[in-house]
């Protein structure tokens, strides 16, 4: 009784969640009374709420979330980049292994502005090893191109002995410390006056030089670079022996996550340049995704419709299950975050119907006790253990097509389409998530609200 009333209260609770998250950023509340002539001044309302993001800490790690749906490049539209790789001083045998490098970092530096799921590819055109890059939302082309970098060779200088006190940043000199010493950088603030900073962290190869840097620059400024041109020039304070350092200075806070992604951005193995770039569209429109959206809500209330009229009380305990399954796998896609595309939709409502099919074999088995006279207790608790073969082994097998649609591994002989991925990862998901709703959900909901001695056979 214990357990199951802890049940109900975790369900309680997960749902409340899940709608919470499920709403809205913005909610837009107006209501206005009146009768005849007469308004009631204190029954109007036109007030907008916001809801706050999600963020916590772990350590020195922080996540955050906006709780938007991300949308792909279909719905949302972007920017098409195309990058040539030039392999001239890397030998043929580690060309391909080069390329796979600059395409690791490259997702490092998309990751760090947030795109939703950008689609990044090697090919090789002849002898021509070349990135192909897509960027949903960004539709600003140039924006794309500084966002990715050209060729982001990142390294710190200093003074030359020679510069003079109208030393330019012409005067500054490579030290041998570059963007693969840094292990991260990120943006921090000032415990006594609050200002936004910008800390670095280096590796023990990068804390070794950074240490001998600042020795013999105290008082004097150490400037970084990335692609040539100069992004900072603080002034060193003192030797830093600990690997780690604070950039300070008067920044906004826009300013400082800029620094921030800019020093994180590294340095690529291979340089790259840009051959191709093109906006794309928002190819489906918001018609059709409207379209699409309206086709799922009205299959799911026709599922919702059977299974009330066939199975009765049982089937309305279902359809609280299945809204409960809808709000959760939404939550789960905004926590993730998964992004969204039109294969994704379908994902999303095909294993909308499928988590209803562990419920009509738990209901059918059920039947099948009532007729051979178990008592209900006894007969909820065999349909369930019975009907779980069968559960079981239908989800394994549409896990595993899902598993080598998505191609974690990115085997070559598999899929690599981005597209295929959403709808793989949307399914995926959905059908995991069936199996603690069909299971758990419907079995709690049963044994707490279902109190018939039998079931229409």
């Amino acid at each position: 009784m214990k357990k199951r009333r802890f049940l109900v209260w975790l369900l309680v609770a997960l749902t409340l969640g899940s709608l919470y998250v499920d709403l809205p950023s913005k909610i837009h509340f107006k209501f206005d009374f009146s009768f005849g002539k007469n308004q009631l001044n204190w029954l109007k309302m036109d007030k907008e709420v916001s809801r706050p993001a999600l963020s916590w800490s772990i350590g020195k790690y922080r996540f955050f979330r906006d709780l938007e749906i991300k949308k792909g490049i279909d719905l949302a539209g972007g920017t098409h980049l195309v990058f040539q790789a030039e392999m001239g001083t890397i030998t043929s045998e580690n060309r391909q292994a080069a390329i796979d490098a600059a395409k690791d970092n490259i997702e490092k530096r998309v990751n760090l502005f947030g795109v939703a799921e950008p689609l990044i590819q090697t090919s090789k055109v002849g002898d021509d090893y070349r990135l192909i890059v897509e960027l949903a939302g960004v539709t600003d082309v140039n924006q794309a191109i500084d966002l990715i970098g050209q060729t982001a060779q990142l390294d710190f200088r200093e003074l030359s002995q020679e510069a003079t006190q109208a030393a330019t940043f012409a005067d500054f000199q490579p030290t041998g410390l570059t963007g693969k010493d840094l292990k991260r950088s990120e943006v921090k603030f000032d415990p006594n006056s609050g200002e936004p900073q910008v800390g670095l962290e280096f590796n023990s190869e990068g804390a070794q030089k950074f240490a001998e840097i600042t020795s013999r620059n105290v008082g004097k400024p150490v400037a970084i670079f990335l692609d040539e041109f100069p992004v900072t020039a603080p002034n060193v304070q003192e030797a830093i022996t600990s690997g780690e350092a604070v950039i300070s200075g008067d920044f906004l806070l826009e300013e400082a996550k800029q620094l921030s992604i800019q020093l994180n951005a590294g340095a690529l193995p291979v340089p790259i340049k840009l051959i191709e770039q093109r906006n794309i569209g928002a190819t489906l429109g918001a018609e059709s995704v409207q379209k699409s959206v309206q086709a799922g809500f009205i299959g799911l209330l026709m599922v919702i419709i059977f299974m009330a009229a066939y199975y009765g009380s049982l089937g309305l305990l279902a359809d609280v299950a299945l809204v409960i399954y809808g709000l959760l796998t939404l939550a789960l896609y905004k926590l993730i975050p998964v992004t969204l595309t039109l294969p994704g939709i379908a994902g999303f409502i095909l294993s909308i119907g499928m988590a209803v099919d562990a419920n009509i074999l738990i209901f059918e088995r059920m039947k099948e006790e009532f007729r051979s006279g178990k008592p209900r207790l006894m007969a909820i608790e065999l349909a369930f253990g019975r009907a779980w073969d069968s559960i079981r082994d239908a989800n394994v097998c549409t896990l595993l097509a899902c598993f080598i649609l998505f191609n974690p591994f990115n085997w070559s002989f598999l899929n690599v389409s981005g597209m295929v991925r959403g709808f793989a990862l949307t399914l995926g998901l959905g059908v995991a998530l069936s199996l603690f709703t069909g299971i758990v959900v419907t079995r709690t909901l049963i044994r707490t609200f279902y109190r018939k001695e039998k079931i229409k056979a």
